[in-house]
């Protein structure tokens, strides 16, 4: 069965109309999400992205829809890699960050930075080789929401395309409390009760640092979710490992024997079942089969 098209511009849409809790919008503006992957743990995250992405994607110029791609910290890189990157973000700001980067690099620009809907993406059938939803899984605590980005996902990809899925782990707040001391604050272990209980993180009193509405997963509801949305599961890891939780990371990371040292033991155990809910983020690859096996 053939997937439906989406309609190609979604002219006007902001982050709220685009189906963000506004809690996540007023996130996104106060928070630096462009560099956020510069400093501490964000460096293991970013650099564990671009590893993976190394390993699965297909040769330039292939094109990659980045969708919630914010304000472009890895579709930039791609582009000057000589990949056709298009980028969408259901954050106003976002996109006006992408952009002004984007014009930053004018030999390697990004194709396109516009707003958009995970869920409804503004692109045709099969038209893309790889598809990186590096952010939106966070955000859409709905499971309906989430498969339908999922399927999105696998609708404008072409036959034998790749996904690039990320998610929080569901014990992340609860490991990033116990290392920071935080878990003995009753606002804060509140919120640890909840993602422990079912997956949906809340943080009422809007503290930058408690992060902002958001799902949590399991390593195995990931896995579920991505082969249930039609992929064929390449690998799931973790991205970090337990090494986020090292309080001096970034004078660790500066040191390139301790940086290569680290790595190589995250690499080691990236897909041991046994640790994987202990990384700050999990990575599922997918390979989407043949257009008749396509979700509907």
């Amino acid at each position: 069965m053939a997937l439906r098209k989406r309609p190609r511009d979604t002219p006007g849409m902001t982050g709220e109309k685009a189906g963000l809790p506004p809690e996540v919008v007023d996130h996104y503006t106060r928070a630096d999400e462009r560099s956020r992957l510069t400093v501490a743990a964000g460096l293991v995250e970013r650099a564990r992205t671009g590893e993976m992405m190394c390993r699965h994607l297909p040769p330039p110029p292939a094109r990659v829809l980045d969708v919630g791609g914010g304000a472009g910290v890895h579709a930039l890189p791609l582009a000057k890699a000589g990949y056709e990157v298009h980028l969408l973000d259901a954050v106003a700001r976002h996109v006006e960050q992408a952009s002004q980067a984007s014009a930053g690099q004018p030999a390697h620009p990004l194709a396109s930075v516009r707003l958009g809907d995970a869920r409804s993406l503004p692109e045709a059938d099969a038209g893309f080789d790889a598809v990186l939803l590096l952010g939106p899984l966070y955000h859409l605590t709905a499971a309906d929401d989430r498969r339908a980005a999922l399927r999105e996902a696998a609708r404008v990809l072409k036959p034998g395309g790749v996904l690039f899925a990320a998610a929080i782990s569901r014990f992340a707040s609860m490991l990033d409390g116990l290392y920071r001391g935080r878990l003995g604050d009753p606002a804060f272990a509140a919120i640890v009760e909840g993602d422990l209980r079912d997956g949906v993180h809340q943080n009422p009193d809007g503290r930058l640092e408690w992060f902002t509405t958001a799902y949590f997963h399991r390593p195995e509801e990931l896995r579920a979710e991505v082969a249930g949305a039609g992929f064929d599961l390449l690998a799931l890891v973790g991205l970090e490992g337990p090494l986020w939780t090292l309080s001096d990371i970034g004078e660790q990371w500066a040191d390139a024997a301790a940086r290569d040292r680290y790595l190589g033991f995250v690499r080691t155990v990236e897909s041991e079942p046994s640790l994987l809910g202990m990384s700050a983020h999990l990575l599922a690859v997918g390979r989407k089969g043949p257009e008749e096996a396509a979700v509907p």
